[in-house]
């Protein structure tokens, strides 16, 4: 278990695991190195490399349309690769972020996390969106899709004056994983930020705090780790 404060110390973890060689080998043959039960403040939208932009917008436009089709995402060319390798023989997958929260097949969960912070208690400790649900073991690979969804789930807090969000992650690739799941969890806390203003609540912005049972970098990627 990793309890540290932010990405730096998150990178010198990462760092000492590479030195020491502390690989673990995935189902491909990859080496990886991984963080197991990982606790830290996400206060940088990456902690190795750049994030791409361009495409964080366009990712984060696909889960607000709440397509499960991964040909949704560009109308021009084609998915990226990652999609590609989750999605069945037609394109679908299941973790479109935006369909698990804001849709009536997943219970408009936003929609009672704000009203539960609203009208019944700010103080709340079960303003809860939950990504994950037991049936997965037997959607994941329905149809040759690989998608067990990666977020577990996700819980809202208002303390001191400060909207603050406690993200629970299965797992998570720090190259790629971290830096668009951050951009869309920043989203979604900003997005509940206003709607609470919107309904005579007023906070700031608070921390997000970021917790994985595996946060790993691919052996592709041991390069920008050094």
């Amino acid at each position: 278990m990793y309890q540290v404060n932010n990405t730096a110390d998150i990178k010198e973890v990462f760092k000492k695991h590479l030195e020491a060689k502390n690989y673990v080998t995935d189902k491909t043959g990859v080496k990886t190195i991984e963080i197991l039960g990982a606790s830290f403040v996400a206060d940088k939208p990456a902690i190795f490399g750049t994030p791409n932009e361009e495409y964080i917008k366009v990712e984060i436009d696909w889960y607000n349309s709440r397509s499960t089709n991964i040909n949704d995402i560009y109308n021009d060319k084609e998915a990226p690769q990652a999609w590609q390798y989750t999605a069945n023989t037609h394109g679908e997958i299941n973790s479109n972020y935006g369909h698990l929260i804001f849709s009536k097949k997943y219970h408009k969960q936003y929609q009672h996390v704000l009203q539960e912070l609203c009208e019944v208690n700010p103080d709340s400790r079960r303003a809860s969106m939950i990504y994950q649900r037991p049936n997965i073991w037997r959607e994941y690979k329905e149809n040759g899709k690989n998608d067990f969804i990666c977020t577990n789930a996700v819980t809202y807090y208002i303390r001191d004056g400060y909207l603050h969000a406690a993200v629970q992650m299965r797992s998570n690739d720090v190259m790629f994983g971290y830096r668009n799941d951050y951009a869309w969890q920043r989203y979604v806390q900003e997005k509940l930020q206003t709607d609470l203003y919107y309904n005579g609540i007023k906070t700031e912005l608070g921390h997000i705090y970021w917790q994985v049972q595996n946060l790993h970098v691919y052996e592709r990627h041991f390069n920008l780790v050094k």
